[in-house]
């Protein structure tokens, strides 16, 4: 299988949209997960992002044993603690919440997995992690002891997402949050997108096609989508349609 860094940075270099489905162990039953497994093989998902703040009932084997056994999706961590690492995942997100002041996310937490990681022989993409306000406190802000950065300050993000890049880090990850009340907003993705060079990830509060759309037209390599789809599956259809047309004027427009 192609290296997921491989696959994201080829995406940035050719203008393509990508998505990927939010997958929380904790909070996703068998048959949401099936269901969930079946919208991605035909809505030509690009990615499984697999992981939470908090998983409690040590679902992770067991959701990435049926993703891996039903889907060539590629299957990447994203990490809530020291705890979420399966030699089972294609790749892991080594998150550094850059956002924050707290030593134990940008350096202490990594220490303590690397081993952890190293044996289990996945590919590690160092991430810059950045959590936005999304309106109303989340999971991730609570567990991290961090502020997020305030959504009407797009250029603390862009500069932040900088330091990140020059420390050596490969991936920009906005996220406002599970269930967020508002996304991360338009000038805050198009700063941090014209500001570095890294692929942009972004996600929470992203609700709908349109707000997929305004991602990636602000500059978004992926968009991620998770809660919406369990009160809303439809939005995956809809959003892969607007993915799959946009990346066909893409390529049309240099073949021509």
């Amino acid at each position: 299988m192609e290296k997921v860094l491989e696959k994201i940075l080829h995406l940035k270099e050719n203008k393509q949209k990508a998505i990927a489905i939010l997958i929380d162990p904790d909070n996703l039953s068998r048959e949401l997960l099936i269901q969930q497994v079946e919208l991605a093989k035909i809505n030509s998902v690009d990615f499984f992002f697999i992981g939470g703040s908090m998983i409690t009932e040590d679902c992770l084997e067991e959701t990435l044993d049926y993703i891996k056994s039903n889907c060539r999706i590629p299957a990447v961590i994203f990490p809530g603690s020291v705890h979420q690492v399966s030699n089972k995942a294609d790749a892991i997100l080594f998150l550094s919440l850059i956002s924050g002041r707290n030593p134990d996310l940008l350096i202490g937490n990594h220490v303590l997995s690397a081993p952890t990681i190293k044996k289990s022989g996945i590919e590690v993409i160092p991430t810059g992690y950045m959590i936005i306000d999304g309106g109303k406190p989340t999971a991730a802000s609570y567990v991290s002891n961090s502020f997020p950065l305030p959504n009407d300050k797009p250029k603390i993000a862009a500069v932040t997402a900088l330091a990140g890049e020059m420390l050596g880090l490969r991936l920009n990850f906005l996220d406002a949050g599970s269930g967020a009340v508002k996304k991360v907003s338009r000038e805050m993705i198009q700063a941090t997108a014209e500001g570095t060079t890294n692929p942009l990830i972004v996600g929470g509060g992203i609700k709908t096609a349109e707000g997929a759309k305004e991602a990636w037209d602000s500059g978004a390599t992926i968009v991620v989508i998770g809660n919406a789809i369990e009160t809303d599956p439809n939005i995956i259809r809809e959003v892969s349609k607007i993915k799959l047309n946009e990346n066909n004027c893409i390529i049309g427009s240099k073949i021509s």
